[in-house]
């Protein structure tokens, strides 16, 4: 049996999946990654990326933030790939209880998922940071400069930057991992903290983790693959 059909099995023999995706899974579609060796950390720059999306550049040095944020987090146009497909479907089944994902691209979603808890929020969630009046994507990425409530306040991109807490869906994925049967974690390198904590929440039986790299939770793992996730989520039921 390969690894392929050893997760089709875990996946056949289980009626309480949760999914736990990072960047890996919408590379796929086009995104770059953060740490791959392609990833939005390796570009030269004159500041550190971290610094570009931490809290600390939105409100001290805000048009560096949406110059950085605009070129790098337009994905309106990005399709969902075989994986976010796959994964509605399996929700659709009744199989899977929540998507828990990294991303902030809003392709789960778009793939038809119901159940998806943001740990980093959503390039389509925008707010006024005074009024909390809400605001599309497009409000931010079409306009130039510093993009402004009607209030006089900043519209902030509802993403989860350096420095700030993760939000509720944090607690919540917390709940949903302690009563699944199977856990599966893909496209993560699992070295993001606290993200990479939930793992330890795991109650279940089964973990199975499919990367192109090793990662710091393998020795946990039920099952270790290590190939592109469109190799393994296209030969699935």
């Amino acid at each position: 049996m390969n690894d392929i059909e050893k997760l089709q099995e875990l996946i056949d023999n289980s009626n309480n999946i949760v999914f736990f995706g990072g960047a890996g899974v919408s590379t796929e579609s086009g995104l770059k990654d953060f740490r791959g060796k392609d990833g939005l950390y390796k570009e030269k720059l004159d500041v550190s990326p971290e610094y570009l999306l931490s809290n600390k550049c939105l409100y001290n040095d805000t048009d560096l933030f949406f110059d950085y944020y605009r070129k790098n987090f337009e994905c309106s146009n990005i399709k969902p790939n075989i994986t976010h497909k796959y994964l509605a479907k399996l929700e659709e089944k009744g199989k899977l209880k929540a998507v828990i994902t990294q991303n902030i691209d809003g392709l789960h979603q778009k793939a038809g998922s119901k159940n998806v808890l943001e740990l980093h929020g959503s390039v389509f969630k925008n707010y006024c940071d005074d009024c909390y009046k809400k605001y599309p994507s497009d409000y931010i990425f079409k306009s130039k400069g510093e993009p402004v409530c009607s209030c006089g306040g900043i519209i902030r991109p509802g993403i989860v930057l350096y420095g700030e807490n993760l939000p509720s869906d944090f607690d919540k994925s917390i709940d949903y991992l302690r009563k699944a049967d199977l856990l599966i974690v893909a496209g993560t390198s699992l070295t993001v903290m606290p993200a990479s904590s939930l793992l330890y929440y795991f109650g279940g039986k089964n973990l199975v983790i499919i990367n192109n790299d090793k990662t710091p939770f393998d020795y946990m793992a039920t099952l270790v693959i290590n190939k592109p996730l469109k190799e393994i989520f296209s030969k699935l039921k």
